[in-house]
C-alpha cells in the first residue's frame, strides 16, 4: 500500500479536529462521545485512533486551538495601524470565532476548556500561561492607546490590561450562557466605575 504523505496526514488530523470542535461546540465536552466524533469524521474508529488516543487528547487539542486563535487575533490587533480603539478591540475579541461555513465557534470551546482546566493539570498550566499572555497583550494595546491619545496619560496600562483580561471571559460567558452584553454598555459601566469616590464609600461592616 502506498504511504500516506505528511500533507495528507495533516489533512486527516485537521479533519478529525474540526469534527471534534463541531461536536464540542454543539454538545459540550462531556456530552460528546468518541463515537459521535468518529461518526462525524466518516472515518473508521481505527483511523481516528491512529491520530488521537482518546477524547482527552481531543479536548486538549481543542483548548490549544482556541488559545492559538486568540493569540493570532491579538497579534493582528497589535500590528494594525492605526491602533484599533477600545470598542473595536473588545468587539473583535468577543466576536464568534468561526463563521463562514464552519459549524463551530471556538469561543464556546474556549469556555469549556477553562472549566476543563480545573480537571486536567496540563491544560490548567497552559490556560494559566494563556491568561498571563492575554494580560500582557492587553497591556501592550493599552500603551498604544495611550500613545494615540485614546487613554488618559495618568492611566496605568497594566491595570487596564488586568481589568480587560478579567472582563472579557465574562462577556463570552454572557454571550453563550445568558444574555449578550454590548460593548457600549460594558464601556459605559466602566466609565461609571471610574467616577466612584473611594473616600465616600460606605464603611465596611
Amino acid at each position: 500500500m502506498p504511504k500516506i504523505t505528511e500533507e495528507r496526514r495533516a489533512e486527516r488530523r485537521r479533519q478529525i479536529l474540526t469534527c471534534a470542535w463541531t461536536c464540542f461546540s454543539r454538545n459540550g465536552f462531556h456530552a460528546t462521545s468518541m463515537d459521535d466524533i468518529i461518526a462525524a469524521t466518516g472515518m473508521s474508529a481505527s483511523g481516528v485512533y491512529r491520530y488521537f488516543g482518546g477524547k482527552d487528547e481531543l479536548i486538549e487539542a481543542a483548548g490549544e486551538e482556541s488559545m492559538a486563535v486568540f493569540r493570532a487575533l491579538f497579534d493582528r490587533l497589535r500590528h494594525t495601524e492605526p491602533v484599533p480603539d477600545v470598542t473595536a478591540t473588545i468587539a473583535a475579541i468577543v466576536a464568534p470565532v468561526g463563521g463562514g461555513t464552519r459549524d463551530y465557534d471556538l469561543s464556546r470551546v474556549a469556555i469549556q476548556a477553562w472549566s476543563e482546566a480545573l480537571r486536567q493539570p496540563r491544560l490548567r498550566e497552559r490556560t494559566g500561561d494563556f491568561h498571563r499572555e492575554l494580560r500582557a497583550q492587553l497591556t501592550a494595546l493599552a500603551r498604544r492607546w495611550q500613545h494615540a491619545g485614546l487613554l488618559a496619560p495618568e492611566a496605568s496600562p497594566e491595570a487596564v490590561g488586568i481589568v480587560l483580561a478579567t472582563l472579557l471571559p465574562g462577556m463570552l460567558v454572557a454571550r453563550h450562557a445568558a444574555d449578550p452584553v454590548s460593548v457600549d454598555r460594558v464601556l459605559a459601566g466602566l466609565r461609571g466605575l471610574t467616577g466612584i469616590d473611594q473616600h465616600r464609600m460606605p464603611p465596611k461592616h
